[in-house]
This record gives C-alpha cells, sequence and structure tokens, in this order.
C-alpha cells in the first residue's frame, strides 16, 4: 500500500502538504481532487520520485512498477504503433535480453530469455499496440504513420497509448481526458475499469471520475482528506460536512438563494423531451450540492444579447467541408465532410453536437461560426446575428507576449471598428473590472498570457466571448483547460444565457446540464439524435467494438485486407449513363485486357508463391508459439526462439514484396 503519514511536501517556499496523512490500498481506484494550485501534480511528483518530501513518512511498496503519461511532446520518425509498443518497457527489456544472450552464444541464457520475450507477449505486441491507438480515436490507416505527422493533441494520445501499453502494478493519470472526443473517452472509460492495478487520476470531469474511480482524495488548506466513494459521493459527504458548519452557511444564503431560484426557473422551462430529462436531474443535483456551489470564488454571466433573431440562422441543402490546398493542381474538387444539411437554428435553442471522431463535428461549428465557407448550398443568418465563438484551438491564437489588459484594448478597437458595439463599456479601468470577474486582478492585468495556465487562457478567452455579448455561442470543446470550478460557473452561465447555444464536449457533466436536444453528425450528415446520453454511450461503444473486429478481420485475412482496411475513404459519385459500346471498340478492348494479363501474368504467378510460403509460415509460427508455452527444454526454447525471428523477418519481406508486386499491377492497368 502506499502511505502518508504527517508528510510535509514544499516546492520551492510554497508549503504543499503540512503534516498530511492518508493511506491508498493495492487495487484501489483514487481520484485527485482539489482547486487548481492545490499540489495535485506536485504529489505525483512525489510519487513518482520527482520530489521528494520534506518531512514526515512517505512509503510505496519497491517491487511495484510504475506507468504515467510522459507530458513533453513526442519527436520521432517512428511509426505511431512502434512508439507506442516502445511503452511496454517489460518487453523492451526481455527483447534487449535476446539480443545480449545471441551475442554471448550461452545456450541456457538464451533459452530464458527467448521464454521471457514470450512471456512478456512478444507475439502480440504489436496488436496490442494497434488496439489502444485505435481506441484513442486513430484511423487504420494512420498505425504505420510517422509520430511527427500527426498535430500536438494526437500526439499526446499516442503518450496516454503508450502509458497504457506499459505493463504496471500503479497508474498515474493526470488530466488524460484532455485532448480526447466523447467517443474516445468512452473507450477510455472501459479500458480503465479493467485496469488490475492501483491508479490515481487527476481530472476536472466529473463523469470521468465517477465512472473509473472509487475513493477520492481531497487537496485542501495543505491537508489531505480520504473520501469513500466516486466524486459524486464525495460532493455529497462534502455538501453535508458544510452545511453543518452553520456560521459559514449563514455567510452563503444570499448566493445559494440565487442558485435555487435559477434551478427552480430554469426546471419549469425544460421540455419533457428524453434530452430534457438528463438536464433537469443536472438541475435537481446542483440544488443538493447548493452549499459546495456557494463556496466556488468564480462565477460569471453572460450579458443579455442586445437582440435574439428568430431563426438565427438557416441552413438549406448546405454541403460543408474544405476548399482544395493552394498547391493542388488545377480542378482538384474540395474535400466534402457533411452533406445536404437544411436545418434552422432557433432563438433559445441549446444544442448539443454529437458524433464520433472524425465525423464533422468541428467542421459544422467552424462553418457555422464563419471560419470556413460553405462549400454550397444556403447559410442565411438572421439580421443582427451576433457569434461568439470558442474554437478547440482558441487558446493558441492568443498572443502570448500580449497581457489580458493589452488583448481586450485590441478586442474594443477590432468590435468597434465592425460597428458592433452594444452598450459595452470601453474605458481602460472598465476593462480592468470586467477582466476582475474573471480572477485577473490586480497585478495579473499585466502578466504576458505566455505564462499562464491552461486554464488561466481558457477564462481570458471566455472573458473576451462574453464582453462582446453574442447572442449564438459556439463552443466546441471549451473545458479542456478548466478546473472543476470553472467549469460549474460555466454551467451556470450557459444556463442562465438567454441567446442559443450550440456545444461540442467530451464533458458529459456539461453537456447534461446545458443541452435540451442534440444533433448527430454522422455518415456524411446531420439529423437529431432522439436518445439521451446514456444511449448516445451505448452508441459508441457498439461502433468502437464493430470498428476493432473490422481492424481484426483485416489484420487476419493477411496484407491484402490490411491495404483494403489502410486505403482512405473515397465518396462515390452518382453514376450516369454510359454510352453503349461499338463491336469495334469490345474487341480492341478485350485486346487491351489480354496484353495486360500477359505482362502482369510473372507478377500473378509471383504473388500466388508469396501467399502459399507466408501461409506456410503462420503454420509454423503458430506451432513454435506453441511449444514456447509448454516446452522447457533450454535447447528447444533456444532453438524456437531463434526460428521465431527468422520467420518474422522474412514474413516482413514477404509482406513488402506482396505490395510491391500488387502496385505494379495496379500501375499496368492504368
Amino acid at each position: 500500500m502506499i502511505t502518508l503519514k504527517n508528510v510535509v511536501l514544499r516546492r520551492g517556499a510554497k508549503v504543499i502538504l503540512d503534516s498530511a496523512s492518508v493511506t491508498l490500498n493495492p487495487g484501489e481506484k483514487i481520484g485527485l481532487v482539489g482547486r487548481n494550485g492545490a499540489g495535485k501534480s506536485s504529489l505525483f511528483a512525489m510519487l513518482n520520485g520527482t520530489l521528494h518530501e520534506d518531512g514526515g513518512d512517505f512509503s510505496i511498496p519497491a517491487q511495484w512498477s510504475m506507468a504515467q503519461v510522459a507530458q513533453d511532446m513526442p519527436e520521432t520518425d517512428q511509426s505511431a504503433t512502434a512508439f507506442v509498443v516502445e511503452g511496454d518497457v517489460v518487453l523492451l527489456a526481455a527483447q534487449a535480453e535476446v539480443d545480449a544472450s545471441e551475442a554471448s552464444g550461452d545456450g541456457d541464457r538464451m533459452a530464458h530469455a527467448y521464454m521471457a520475450l514470450y512471456d512478456a507477449g512478444a507475439h502480440d505486441a504489436q496488436a496490442r499496440a494497434q488496439a489502444l491507438i485505435l481506441g484513442l480515436g486513430f484511423k487504420v490507416s494512420e498505425l504505420d504513420n510517422p509520430v511527427n505527422s500527426f498535430s500536438g493533441g494526437w500526439r499526446m494520445r499516442l503518450q496516454l497509448a503508450r502509458a497504457l501499453m506499459c505493463p504496471s502494478d500503479l497508474l498515474l493519470l493526470d488530466e488524460p481526458t484532455n485532448h480526447l472526443d466523447l467517443d474516445a473517452l468512452v473507450w477510455l472509460e472501459a479500458w480503465l475499469k479493467k485496469y488490475q492495478g492501483t491508479m490515481l487520476v487527476i481530472s476536472h470531469d466529473r463523469e470521468f471520475l465517477d465512472a473509473v474511480t472509487d475513493v477520492t482524495v481531497h487537496i485542501e488548506s495543505a491537508k489531505l482528506t480520504r473520501y469513500g466513494g466516486n466524486y459524486s459521493k464525495f460532493e455529497d459527504l462534502r455538501s453535508e460536512q458544510m452545511a453543518l458548519q452553520q456560521t459559514a452557511f449563514a455567510k452563503q444564503q444570499d448566493k445559494i438563494a440565487h442558485l435555487q431560484k435559477f434551478i427552480a426557473r430554469f426546471k419549469a422551462k425544460a421540455s419533457k423531451a428524453k434530452q430534457a430529462q438528463s438536464r433537469v436531474k443536472a438541475l435537481d443535483r446542483m440544488e443538493k450540492i447548493a452549499p459546495l456551489l456557494a463556496e466556488a470564488d468564480f462565477t460569471f454571466e453572460f450579458k443579455e444579447p442586445a437582440n435574439l433573431p428568430n431563426p438565427m440562422l438557416s441552413m438549406q441543402n448546405a454541403f460543408f467541408g474544405y476548399p482544395p490546398p493552394e498547391d493542388a493542381p488545377e480542378g482538384t474538387p474540395p474535400t466534402v465532410i457533411v452533406q445536404n444539411v437544411s436545418k434552422s437554428v432557433l432563438a433559445g435553442q441549446r444544442i448539443g453536437i454529437l458524433g464520433a471522431n472524425g465525423q464533422g463535428k468541428s467542421t459544422l461549428v467552424k462553418t457555422v461560426a464563419r471560419a470556413l465557407a460553405p462549400i454550397s448550398g444556403e447559410m442565411t443568418e438572421g439580421k443582427g446575428l451576433n457569434i461568439g465563438y470558442f474554437a478547440q484551438q482558441e487558446l493558441d491564437v492568443l498572443r502570448p507576449a500580449d497581457t489580458p489588459l493589452e488583448h481586450m484594448i485590441r478586442l474594443v478597437k477590432e468590435v468597434t471598428a465592425a460597428g458592433k458595439i452594444s452598450g459595452q463599456q470601453t474605458r481602460e479601468q472598465d476593462l480592468r473590472s470586467f477582466l476582475g470577474m474573471f480572477n485577473f486582478g490586480g497585478d495579473m492585468v499585466k502578466q504576458a498570457v505566455g505564462s499562464m495556465s491552461g486554464g488561466e487562457k481558457a477564462r481570458l478567452v471566455l472573458c473576451m466571448i462574453v464582453w462582446q455579448r453574442p447572442n449564438l455561442l459556439l463552443l466546441d470543446e471549451p473545458t479542456n483547460h478548466l478546473d472543476l470550478a470553472t467549469r460549474e460557473a460555466l454551467s451556470m452561465a450557459l444556463n442562465e444565457f438567454e441567446g442559443t447555444v450550440m456545444l461540442v464536449s467530451h464533458d458529459r457533466a456539461l453537456l447534461r446540464a446545458v443541452c435540451d436536444e442534440f444533433w448527430m453528425v454522422s455518415r456524411g450528415g446531420v439529423a437529431p439524435f432522439d436518445g439521451d446520453l446514456d444511449d448516445y454511450q451505448r452508441y459508441l461503444l457498439d461502433e468502437a467494438k464493430r470498428q476493432r473486429e473490422e481492424a481484426k478481420k483485416a489484420g487476419n485475412a493477411g496484407p491484402a485486407a490490411t491495404a483494403k482496411a489502410a486505403a482512405p475513404a473515397v465518396a462515390v459519385e452518382e453514376k450516369k449513363p454510359v454510352p453503349r459500346e461499338t463491336p469495334e471498340q469490345r474487341k480492341l478492348d478485350a485486346q487491351r485486357r489480354q496484353q495486360q494479363a500477359e505482362a502482369t501474368k510473372p507478377l500473378r504467378k509471383e504473388i500466388e508463391k508469396i501467399d502459399l510460403r507466408m501461409k506456410a509460415l503462420g503454420t509454423e509460427q503458430a506451432s513454435l508459439q506453441a511449444l514456447l508455452g509448454t516446452t522447457t527444454a533450454p535447447a528447444e526454447l533456444a532453438q524456437a526462439g531463434k526460428r521465431l525471428k527468422a520467420i518474422e523477418g522474412e514474413i516482413g519481406m514477404l509482406e513488402e514484396r506482396w505490395l510491391e508486386l500488387t502496385e505494379q499491377i495496379e500501375t499496368a492497368a492504368v
């Protein structure tokens, strides 16, 4: 078990833990919670040995192996699969011992080395790695792509897969849901529920914590308090404790009264549709934990919009996607992601946008936000439409060298130039006061944004959006860097907002609390989703299972099927009538086909030989793997290990040759 007894931990001059004590038992799944800056990441650093306690007793079993997500951005030309396989440190050590034993020529050592390699799972390491990669949202066609070819968010997903690949007794996860879509998040939850070791996770995603943890440790005032149960149970218990503290509770009465008035108002407005019932339940929960919410030191609200056009937006037969690259050949068609959309966005709607990774959620939002132009069709905006857009990459467009005040001054100039000022205060002192509402007070208004945390940057973006008094909010993953208190504040602000909300988020608590209806983006279209988020979660798990089974079938069927599975999807154009061929044309076509068949005959024969050879090698490989699991004779083990290595090398060369030959045949047929 892990024990901390009267531990003192400092980071610089700041005391993180002061005589803190807690016990964590083997196999427990622990959620570590506390405000930003409370010391959660510092406690992780002590657990992994990066920091050492300054006082007290700290112990962790010496024999435990540990896995955690590396926070650095990987820079390598390795394939995604090879990068993740290397996360299995036991397998790497076993392979290194095999290489060393072969170099030594010691038969007994080789036998033990090959047995250890088999026990480490060398025979299915690639399949295990690819299952993790696909589960986290990658496509089959991307399994062999270089790590450097992916964007930062996708590389961090590979770091997560690499950590999950590592056999461990203790798994440390610091904000693992950042950069994940809802489909990847649901898959990760299912994986972590099956994890056998001890797990500590830092997360600001309430439903994720509820799903994967059974113990909660709260860091507050440099102390550690253990609660039996997940995050919701922790909230209940802590709220009860606070309610008992009558003096403190009395000071919060005004704030609690406001909360209860707000809850009653929106419960009354919620429709009786199945989706809205989730929202009613979320509001019920807010009423139950009102003392806890009232303690939060950060709240904000959206000002009433200057006008509310209805409909806000109308789309008729709209096609959304991306124009051809600037360097593409003339005549290259645009890439269509979502097509034939005919929908209206009405004043006051609360729309959650669902869809598996890569289906086009962000493309839809970007087009509504005018960041992308529609490929075709009509998009009609209501008079006076004022969009507030929070993009996934919004934090990246903040100017690192500028301060929050400079960002606000520049925003005032831009909005004034566009003629969109609608009653906002624009003096510098007014802007300072407005920033103060978002916890940018004192010297922080003149602090360079580049030195701020991700949560502080996200708050600044929210501040800039709120100041503009939008009537349509487009929010694409707004909670990635927000702590739980700020997420609660955002949830309340969105519910009180008089305008329209369109929300893409993997934070199910936010979706439940805010949205009355859902749109599903899938298979190139947009349609209403009649179920609730529980139905959607079941849909995602079924869809992930189907994709894994398809990938498995493709892998078992050999290179041809793998190549087919890896090929990118090609849009199928509507078939048009083809003029009837003349007898002369048919004769010429037949002669051309015969010439092609003769030219490629040797290539096809070689492919047949390769298929037969690979089938024989596969049979021999299976029998040798079975032998490794049954025999203990050193000579047999060493010989079987050597032969397996040779077979794997030959299969690799044959697969490369098979792909070369099929490419030559396809080229000849053009």
